[in-house]
């Protein structure tokens, strides 16, 4: 995939007809992994809030160092709800919807 993304980041002119025929079967190959391997597993929906915010950590590349300064909040308050020591509070609740965008139901029905 790295691979896939370094030829992508090139643009698809600047590759020679190699790059672009490597790229092409890489692709493919890509694709049919994809469909038969990753399709096969069952997608393990978040449980909770903090399993949510582990989840959008995962997907966007952020540790807690980044998020809790994303969200405005300390790091000792991030890490004291995600490891259940400490509730959620409006404000925090507030954060997540603002600043990470995520939608209100998954944050309520997660609480």
């Amino acid at each position: 995939m790295i691979e896939i993304y370094e030829l992508m980041n090139k643009g698809e002119v600047n590759l020679t007809t190699d790059e672009s025929m490597l790229l092409e079967k890489m692709a493919v190959a890509a694709e049919k992994y994809e469909d038969e391997v990753l399709l096969l597993k069952p997608i393990k929906q978040p449980k909770s809030l903090p399993e949510v915010i582990e989840l959008f950590m995962f997907e966007n590349k952020l540790s807690q160092a980044k998020l809790a300064d994303r969200l405005g909040i300390g790091k000792p308050k991030l890490s004291q709800i995600l490891t259940g020591k400490r509730k959620p509070d409006v404000l925090f609740l507030k954060a997540l919807y603002r600043n990470l965008n995520l939608d209100p139901k998954i944050i309520l029905e997660n609480v």
